[in-house]
């Protein structure tokens, strides 16, 4: 275990979280509040800190994947400790557990809050509460990597860290070097960042366009106003949203391939036109379902359009309280959640691409059931896929489904709440979604929770985020063993 290379890149991370609190800081200038104290007193510590573990770099600078995995979840932890001491110094959020519960929901973009009334908070902890959806959305590590400065990537061997923060089944390279790569990647989303909040102006404020722009690039949700979106009534501003949803969803390697105008790969991307099919069946059969509750025929697909797409791409956004649907709508919203976005873009979930590998290799299985000799290659976009990659997939979803099962569990053992409660808070946070259904609803929260209940969610949201992997390998014995 290389501990000095580590604690380098760690602290790599720390200086950049430091620069990036600033923005809350001129906030808060900006607004003539008194949160002066709760953003410069973490923005020093960070500072100091980051400069201490990156004073003198490592001779020993070689990354494995064991490395990867515990830079990764360790950068995390620390950034949300860090992260939630502006909302525990100004006193908005007095509690540490809760404090912590609500940045870690932040930064891992779930969207999942212990606020029961958002509007009450300073616009320099709304900027900075909304502000850590943009930062986790891409990869806080993914953004230092972009900023570090010049090194030997080969004797660092950065894709581990690239590989651990990035989610989805498969991570790759755009180009050779992995800063040209992680810059590529930060460039798209900062242009469609941008240019969504250019989109939002005409009908909100700019202070509104940022942090709804925020909770659309990270596929967050945190709302400014107690009902999300609903709160501007604006068709535009649904559309506007709703049309980033999918552009945030995608794939981001897609974008550089019509960025060096390669139409066609991206037109015959399969997990592409799965994703996309999946959102056409579910708005349709949801419109269809909750026509009676809404006048006219084009309100019921505006609203099934914006809420299985605010479901599907993990943001958690909400124009209505779908908790009040029908039993059909909500469960397919349900089964949604469990989906999740496409590999390699902002959302949560299992991913689509995940999905189209499992269904794949389960056709293949019955196939080799009724003709044990046959040999079966599962192709994806023409593309052989390699038996490791296939193996990895399954084993993603045993370790899914038995930490899925694990929370469940818990949180009934901490929190008497009726069973839909509790699984789909599970499934919320797991899935880095935000709200459920019943009391963890568009209308309520995760405040009743108990401390113990929240310290489970928040691992959820962290394992979900990360992959699960970083985290089960950091709190892992063996790997603070020298062997």
């Amino acid at each position: 275990m290389n501990i000095r290379m580590i604690a380098y890149l760690i602290g790599q991370m720390l200086r950049v979280e430091s620069a990036l609190m600033l923005l809350p800081l001129l906030c808060n200038f900006i607004y003539r509040e008194d949160n002066l104290i709760a953003f410069l007193v973490p923005i020093v510590l960070l500072a100091a800190l980051g400069t201490a573990l990156t004073f003198k770099m490592p001779k020993n600078r070689n990354i494995y994947a064991k490395e990867g995995f515990v830079i990764v979840g360790i950068s995390w932890i620390l950034l949300s400790l860090f992260g939630a001491m502006p909302f525990l110094i100004s006193g908005v959020i007095p509690h540490f557990c809760d404090a912590f519960f609500e940045t870690v929901s932040g930064f891992t973009t779930t969207g999942a809050s212990i606020l029961r009334d958002v509007e009450t908070l300073p616009k320099s902890m709304l900027f900075w509460r909304s502000f850590t959806h943009w930062i986790g959305g891409m990869g806080v590590l993914v953004f230092t990597l972009a900023v570090l400065p010049r090194a030997n990537e080969r004797s660092m061997r950065l894709m581990h860290v690239m590989r651990a923060e990035v989610p989805g089944p498969v991570v790759g390279k755009l180009v050779a070097r992995i800063k040209s790569t992680a810059r590529i990647l930060y460039g798209i989303y900062i242009t469609l960042t941008a240019l969504e909040i250019l989109l939002l102006l005409p009908k909100m404020s700019l202070f509104d366009a940022l942090c709804t722009a925020f909770g659309t690039a990270g596929t967050g949700g945190f709302g400014i106003w107690n009902d999300s979106i609903a709160h501007y009534g604006s068709v535009y501003v649904d559309a506007v949203v709703s049309l980033f949803l999918v552009l945030f969803s995608m794939n981001f390697n897609l974008f550089y391939l019509l960025l060096l105008g390669h139409v066609r790969p991206v037109l015959r991307n399969t997990e592409l036109r799965c994703f996309l099919g999946i959102v056409s069946v579910a708005t349709l059969t949801i419109a269809i379902d909750i026509r009676h509750l809404y006048p006219g025929l084009l309100k019921p697909f505006r609203y099934a359009f914006f809420q299985v797409m605010t479901i599907i791409s993990t943001a958690g956004f909400s124009t209505a309280n779908f908790n009040d649907w029908p039993v059909f709508s909500r469960t397919v919203l349900v089964l949604l959640m469990f989906i999740g976005a496409c590999a390699g873009s902002t959302g949560g979930g299992i991913k689509v691409g995940r999905i189209v590998l499992l269904c794949k290799s389960f056709v293949r299985e019955i196939r080799h059931m009724l003709h044990p000799r046959s040999v079966n290659v599962i192709r994806i976009d023409g593309k052989r896929v390699e038996e490791e990659t296939i193996q990895g997939a399954l084993t993603y979803m045993a370790t899914y489904l038995f930490l899925f099962s694990a929370a469940v569990v818990a949180l009934s053992a901490f929190d008497n709440f009726d069973m839909i409660t509790n699984f789909t808070a599970a499934a919320a946070c797991f899935n880095n979604i935000g709200p459920g259904l019943e009391l963890v609803g568009p209308n309520g929260n995760y405040w009743l929770f108990a401390d113990a209940s929240k310290y489970i969610l928040s691992f959820t949201m962290l394992a979900g985020r990360l992959e699960l992997f970083p985290m089960l390998v950091l709190f892992s014995p063996s790997t603070w063993k020298n062997h």
